[in-house]
């Protein structure tokens, strides 16, 4: 059967297959029906970001909802974590996100919460993806009505959003004092984010908050931070914080301008949490791509450490089943479930900021609580996904790669679940050769299954 879903909803090329309106519209029916109760007035949340194709997929996701018979509830261009809060807390049956989070306006995507405001197990995922691919998706009898839904804006859902994130800081103006300088990428975030640090007495200096739907995640954000720290330094800010598209990941950088990821903010966070007491059974989740540095941190920490596939879906149910409470991801995602069901990057600033002041120290300080060990990330287009170990070439480059690392570094290949790319991590002692062996691996899995042209 065709795969819609991916390791983060749908996603694709705006107003291409599977990103059209007549999709939207099935996708929309198709999770209102898998959500359907027997509430009076069940509801369905639907955000998005700033892309201009998410004006289309959202009229299109709405028309799908109603044709159900529920009410579709719009809030416009907000953070996806939000959606997921305003979902949970006043009692709709599902949340739906428009947005393609980190990557170009010209793609779009669709993120689908459920009542609790968590992303979908494989199992459900499944199961709506069964039924957006039937030719009809035909409502059973027992849930037909002889009316639509109603499609309603949700005028409170900032505001409701904005008093969440308040309520992690308590007191009055807590960041007084503090200058912070905001990228929100041209992106969900770009309101929000300057009004909450405001609200909390900070001295903001926002940067990308002008979004004409094409400029999203363009040359800003967390993937592209090199404005920011240019800003940090030349400003003197206290911190600099960079959002993606759509509001889940953060990436820092301190005083001096040097950027401080996911993996190093999570060790920071575990280490104040563990000596608050606050660290629920003395554990943290991540995925397999967190670099070693932070494994050996949590080692001398004394906390344990466990690791996943890739996808915050993945570290929020192997948090959820050790107990934990912090977990996430070095590309920025991070769930602190004490709070929130599912990656908020301006949550975890505010987290991050905390901690920063309760321990009276800068960013440059607390980050050396973990030595990160060079990583290098590089992206082969392929034309097809056969499993790695299944192509002897490539599995005999891996081996070579691993046995001249020599146990001083690794190397993790995957498969884009959103992309036809090839994923190819190498982490290693020197930045140079770490370099040297990715671009050896990316070669002989370009000469294999890379993208013909």
């Amino acid at each position: 059967m065709e795969k819609l879903f991916g390791t983060d909803g749908i996603r694709g090329l705006a107003n291409t297959y599977p990103m059209t309106a007549d999709m939207a519209v099935k996708i929309g029916r198709s999770a209102a029906l898998f959500f359907m109760d027997e509430r009076k007035s069940p509801k369905v949340v639907v955000g998005k970001d700033t892309r201009m194709s998410g004006d289309m997929l959202e009229s299109a996701i709405a028309a799908g909802i109603c044709s159900a018979g529920m009410d579709a509830g719009l809030t416009g261009v907000l953070p996806t974590p939000a959606i997921a809060y305003i979902t949970s807390s006043i009692g709709a049956v599902a949340g739906i996100v428009i947005s393609a989070s980190h990557n170009p306006f010209y793609d779009n995507g669709i993120k689908i919460f459920n009542q609790k405001g968590t992303k979908l197990a494989d199992q459900d995922e499944a199961a709506i993806e069964a039924s957006i691919l039937k030719e009809n998706s035909p409502i059973p009898p027992q849930q037909q009505t002889p009316g639509t839904g109603r499609i309603r804006l949700l005028a409170d859902a900032e505001p409701l959003y904005l008093e969440f994130l308040k309520r992690s800081v308590p007191g009055r103006n807590p960041f007084k004092g503090l200058k912070v300088v905001l990228d929100c990428s041209n992106g969900a975030t770009y309101r929000i984010a300057p009004k909450l640090f405001q609200d909390l007495g900070a001295d903001v200096i926002p940067l990308f908050i002008e979004p004409n739907g094409k400029n999203i995640n363009a040359n800003c954000g967390s993937e592209n931070p090199a404005t920011l720290c240019k800003t940090v330094v030349d400003t003197r800010a206290q911190i600099g914080l960079a959002f993606d598209g759509d509001g889940d990941r953060l990436i820092a950088v301190d005083e001096a301008g040097r950027i401080v990821r996911g993996d190093q903010i999570l060790a920071i966070c575990a280490k104040a949490m563990k000596q608050a007491g606050s660290l629920r059974n003395n554990v943290i989740v991540t995925t397999v791509m967190s670099n070693i540095g932070l494994g050996i941190a949590l080692k001398e920490m004394g906390i344990e450490h466990i690791k996943t596939d890739v996808g915050d879906r993945y570290v929020l149910q192997s948090m959820i089943a050790a107990g934990a409470v912090l977990g996430g991801e070095d590309s920025g995602h991070m769930i602190f479930l004490d709070q929130h069901t599912t990656g908020d990057g301006i949550l975890a600033s505010v987290r991050l900021i905390k901690t920063i002041l309760s321990e009276s120290k800068p960013l440059s300080e607390l980050s050396k609580i973990m030595a990160v060990f060079p990583q290098v990330l590089m992206n082969v287009k392929v034309r097809s996904k056969p499993e790695i170990d299944a192509v002897p070439e490539i599995a005999d480059a891996i081996k070579s790669v691993e046995t001249a690392l020599n146990g001083k570094g690794r190397v993790l290949i995957r498969y884009s679940g959103t992309q036809p790319l090839c994923r190819v991590m190498v982490e290693g002692p020197t930045l140079e050769e770490t370099n040297f062996y990715c671009r050896q691996l990316c070669a002989v899995i370009e000469k294999k299954i890379g993208a013909r042209v």
